[in-house]
């Protein structure tokens, strides 16, 4: 790699609701078929938290609300992008309204799914730790 490292920094959310007394967990599916949670490019002027907010949004149709006290960063390198790292900032959200619907161009699906299902959809080992962490987090809530 070279000296100068190119950065890009993201902010998304991993959003739950409550579905007949059991946690579900808001999950996308890109056009690759990879399955994560929704984030998105941070523009200028806004926060980590609105852009996360805007994003799961924009991808998903999905309005949420972010719960204080849960933070997760990420880094790693872009693999397409030479000498590209992203940064990745994760709130939590509660779900507020709407209805799962993928934004076109971006996604290829918008679910949501128990805590072991998604786990199971996930490849990156970090995306499976976010998951169990927020879990954590909303049972201790008593949410």
């Amino acid at each position: 790699m070279s000296d100068k490292l190119n950065h890009e920094y993201s902010a998304g959310v991993v959003v739950f609701k409550r579905e007949r007394g059991k946690l579900k967990y808001l999950v996308i599916k890109s056009l690759t078929g990879v399955f994560g949670f929704p984030k998105g490019h941070i523009e200028a002027g806004e926060s980590e938290k609105e852009a996360a907010v805007r994003e799961v949004l924009e991808e998903t149709g999905i309005t949420t609300r972010i719960i204080d006290g849960f933070e997760r960063r990420n880094e790693y390198p872009i693999p397409f992008m030479k000498d590209t790292v992203k940064h990745v900032v994760y709130f939590l959200g509660e779900y507020v309204s709407g209805s799962p619907t993928p934004q076109k161009n971006e996604t290829s699906g918008v679910y949501f799914y128990s805590k072991e299902i998604a786990a199971k959809k996930f490849y990156f080992d970090n995306l499976k730790k976010m998951l169990y962490d927020a879990d954590a987090f909303v049972k201790k809530m008593g949410k």
